[in-house]
């Protein structure tokens, strides 16, 4: 039968190893959207969707039984910390630039909604009846959520 301390301390050292990796896919998520490269972001995203899935199981099961790893060595704790706290601060660092993408994005979609309503109304003349012709099965192409 194997030693639990050493199947412990295997499990975290992978919970780390997952950590630092997936801690470095959002950092580069991060730095293609602070580069407005936001097609750059979408390439490593299977990946980092399954690595996330894989951390949110491995943390629940960290929460639902922490008595699992009291008993690991400081340093691997330590290491576990230190990933997880690098990992935070670049998920926070992601959500900026995300935000700040999002703004950008909507800002765009409203000016070109804008200068579309604004071409429509301004090349209307006032037709015979001195009110402004409907056009039948006039569409518009950009529709303009002020809630989203």
């Amino acid at each position: 039968m194997s030693d639990p301390t050493s199947a412990t301390d295997a499990r975290l050292e992978q919970l780390i190893i997952l950590t630092e990796r997936l801690t470095g896919l959002i950092a580069d998520q991060a730095q293609a959207f602070e580069a407005r490269r936001p097609q750059d972001a979408a390439r490593n995203m299977e990946e980092t969707s399954r690595l996330a899935n894989v951390y949110r199981r491995e943390a629940e099961q960290m929460r639902a039984q922490p008595s699992l790893f009291s008993d690991a060595p400081t340093k691997l704790r330590y290491r576990l910390i230190q990933a997880t706290e690098a990992f935070d601060a670049v998920i926070a660092r992601q959500g900026r630039a995300i935000a700040a993408a999002k703004t950008i994005t909507e800002g765009l979609v409203h000016a070109i909604a804008q200068e579309v309503a604004t071409q429509r109304t301004s090349n209307a003349a006032y037709g015979p009846t001195g009110a402004k012709p409907v056009v039948p099965g006039a569409a518009t192409a950009v529709t303009l959520n002020r809630k989203a």
